[in-house]
């Protein structure tokens, strides 16, 4: 018996950082093998439907997880997942039309989110927080070796078995993760706790799609912006949109965080080619810098910083990143060099490394925010999806012109959101 209350912890945290891992190389397989699939499935002028349906297949999800983990339990919980997601895989690989592509897009991306959630609130009620913030340092380095060489290996296996059966890579790595999750918390019983109410939940899968779908149109996005915000509300916490002290203002935190910095990091490139007039090649240095900075930072703080120093992370971090994007604004312009920008964005992402694994723990404390460990889960992956959903809104909004004053405009914003989420992580330490 003690063995397996030893050992069982372990395997989670193996599991989840290795489903880590197979997010990101379905990420760096989906994003590579994209020209190819427009062309072969002669649907270039439908970009946007091939990319929003897994976006739009995570956001249904999450309204909809408690309620499944609730009703199915865990084993029934990640059967459905898995079906969903192997099924969804095969109907995008064989599909011979974008609609279809988008329809299997759609199936993975639900069950990403549903396991998603399922994997998340399985790490808060099984794993304290010590271990907790090893297992999100260690899953931002899963991201590592996929950034490195994923592009790459991607299209030499696209060119040895085709595109169909590249897109099916990330299955073994995949069900790997699952099945070790399912060992170690396989047992556990159905949530007694009653969900909290559906109705306007449902409205950020409703705004996510007019934002996903809206193809330039402004209008559209906006309203579906508006949209998806309200849905969010109803989803966080009581008083994460005042940033009340503890988990609620974790949570504010991780919203404007995402607007922040992953909406910079979406606009990046253009920046460089078009802002600074640098290569293609000089915008993938600085695009690799933050993302690089952000895991080996977070690996070496969460083991070798002290636990006092920990506690100021969060804030420090985060005004690091907000500094960082700040100088990509004064560099925009008074005319930059390559060497400064590099530097600002690979503060930027170390500032992240510091600031995320707190900040995560502090927005995933079950304890002080009254919601169950799924509601939690859910609460935590909204905030982090609806805020790139909206930074990266307004960077694809603004980055349409490509001209100086847009780019400026937008990093400023940027900046002002990562100054905010400065503040909110503040206030994140204090008691709830």
């Amino acid at each position: 018996m003690s063995a397996t209350r030893t050992t069982g912890p372990l395997v989670l945290a193996v599991g989840i950082v290795a489903l880590e891992f197979a997010a990101a190389v379905t990420g760096f397989v989906a994003s590579t093998l994209l020209p190819v699939v427009a062309g072969e499935l002669s649907a270039r002028d439908e970009i946007g439907l091939l990319i929003a349906g897994s976006s739009l297949g995570l956001f249904v999800a999450l309204p909809l997880a408690s309620r499944v983990l609730r009703r199915l339990g865990a084993r029934g919980t990640l059967a459905v997942g898995m079906a969903a997601y192997l099924g969804g895989l095969a109907v995008a690989a064989s599909a011979q039309a974008a609609w279809m592509f988008a329809v299997g897009q759609f199936a993975t991306g639900l069950a990403s989110g549903l396991l998603a959630v399922f994997g998340i609130s399985s790490a808060i009620r099984h794993l304290d927080d010590r271990v907790r913030i090893k297992v999100v340092a260690a899953s931002s380095a899963m991201w590592i070796l996929p950034a490195l060489v994923g592009p790459a290996a991607t299209l030499g296996l696209e060119h040895l078995v085709g595109w169909r059966w590249t897109l099916l890579a990330p299955v073994p790595f995949v069900l790997f993760g699952r099945l070790l999750i399912v060992r170690a918390v396989g047992g556990d019983p159905s949530s007694e706790d009653t969900p909290r109410p559906l109705g306007r939940t449902l409205l950020v899968p409703v705004g996510a799609a007019g934002v996903v779908l809206s193809t330039g149109w402004w209008p559209l996005a906006v309203i579906g912006a508006v949209v998806a915000v309200a849905g969010m509300v109803a989803i966080l916490p009581a008083g994460t949109a005042r940033l009340r002290p503890g988990t609620p203002a974790a949570l504010g935190a991780m919203v404007l965080f995402a607007i922040g910095y992953f909406g910079a990091d979406s606009l990046i490139t253009v920046l460089i080619t078009s802002g600074f007039r640098m290569s293609i090649g000089q915008a993938a240095i600085v695009l690799s810098a933050a993302p690089l900075g952000w895991a080996v930072t977070s690996l070496l703080t969460t083991q070798f910083a002290s636990e006092r120093a920990k506690k100021h992370f969060p804030a420090v971090g985060l005004g690091l990143t907000a500094l960082g994007t700040g100088v990509l604004v004064v560099e925009l312009a008074v005319g930059g060099s390559f060497a400064i920008v590099l530097a600002a964005w690979a503060v930027g992402g170390i500032g992240v490394g510091l600031a995320y694994p707190g900040l995560y723990i502090r927005a995933t404390t079950a304890s002080a925010s009254g919601f169950t460990a799924a509601e939690l889960a859910t609460a935590v992956i909204t905030a982090e999806c609806v805020g790139q959903l909206l930074g990266r809104a307004v960077g694809g909004a603004l980055s349409s012109t490509a001209t100086t004053g847009g780019m400026l405009a937008s990093y400023l914003l940027f900046t002002v959101a990562l100054i905010a989420a400065t503040a909110a992580a503040t206030r994140s330490s204090a008691a709830g």
